[in-house]
């Protein structure tokens, strides 16, 4: 039997490369089929612009209302195949509401409602914050109100105060630890 080196390292090499250039493409396809919501999910809280969610409402918020728009980077829960929709419920100077939901008309309906955002300038008519208090980041507190269940079930809620506006954020039997991650999400110096 005639060994040639030569041949030998060369099929060897042209061997590594092609299982190389395999294992490559397999470990970027399981990197390309993972949900992109993750990659998106990852933020940097500085820099944070709102989630795309809000893209088509954005505009009309900024020419009604005066007082300062914080709209979450997070939003737990999007890994499905549900497309979701902000609707404007209320957008006036000293307050806006926003409704999550599953579908493009959704008016807060049981079926369609994925949880709400809204701010209102402070008055003397706004009702004191109560629930659980919850530390957040930079020195505020945000009070935590849970779900309750009927023959439907509400949003859980996180409110806090910033610079004269009380934000809510509410999630349809939502979890503490998501809405605050959301919040976190928003928070600004």
């Amino acid at each position: 039997m005639n060994f040639n080196f030569k041949k030998s390292s060369a099929l060897l090499a042209l061997f590594f490369l092609v299982s190389s250039s395999y294992f490559h493409d397999v470990a970027q396809a399981s990197v390309k089929n993972q949900p992109q919501l993750i990659v998106k999910q990852q933020v940097n809280r500085k820099t944070a612009q709102p989630h795309t969610v809000f893209k088509s409402i954005l505009p009309k918020l900024k020419q009604n209302t005066k007082i300062r728009i914080l709209l979450p980077s997070y939003i737990p829960g999007l890994e499905g195949e549900n497309p979701l929709y902000a609707i404007i419920e209320t957008a006036n100077k000293n307050k806006y509401d926003i409704i999550l939901g599953f579908s493009p008309d959704c008016n807060g309906g049981s079926a369609c409602r994925f949880g709400m955002i809204s701010a209102e300038a402070i008055n003397k008519t706004t009702p004191r914050l109560s629930g659980k208090a919850i530390s957040l980041a930079k020195g505020k507190t945000a009070y935590f109100v849970d779900f309750q269940c009927g023959a439907g079930c509400s949003d859980a809620t996180l409110t806090w105060r910033q610079k004269g506006v009380q934000y809510t954020l509410g999630l349809k039997a939502g979890k503490q630890s998501e809405l605050v991650e959301m919040a976190k999400s928003v928070i600004t110096p």
